[in-house]
């Protein structure tokens, strides 16, 4: 049975660091490029960063690059999300999800999804 498990998540100060892993059971990772997501209160669910198969292209929105960094370890099955200078504007529901490409990454179309993770930011 596949599953993709969150974990890392919790509550943070404005300014500090989490970094969530998206750990996958039932089927290897190094086939698929991955993306993370994130929906806030009362907003649609967007795509924060993404990374390929090979782990040689990574992606992020405007609004995380230079905060985040995504990464991963094919060898653990795991993928990463560092997030640093963490802001409050940054509290949302976080979701791993895995999508088979030949290359590149991408946002849409995602072939299986984790149950996601809280991230709360505030003081």
């Amino acid at each position: 049975q596949w599953q993709l498990v969150e974990s890392g998540g919790g509550l943070v100060q404005p300014g500090g660091s989490l970094r969530l892993s998206c750990a996958a059971f039932g089927f290897t990772l190094d086939s698929y490029a991955i993306g993370w997501f994130r929906q806030a209160p009362g907003k649609e669910r967007e795509g924060v960063s993404c990374i390929s198969s090979s782990g040689g292209i990574t992606n992020y929105i405007d609004s995380v690059a230079g905060r985040f960094t995504i990464s991963r370890d094919n060898a653990k099955n795991t993928v990463y999300l560092q997030m640093n200078s963490l802001k409050p504007e940054d509290t949302a529901v976080y979701y791993c999800a895995v999508k088979r490409v030949l290359s590149g990454c991408a946002y849409y179309d995602m072939n299986f999804w984790g149950e996601g993770i809280l991230v709360s930011v505030s003081s």
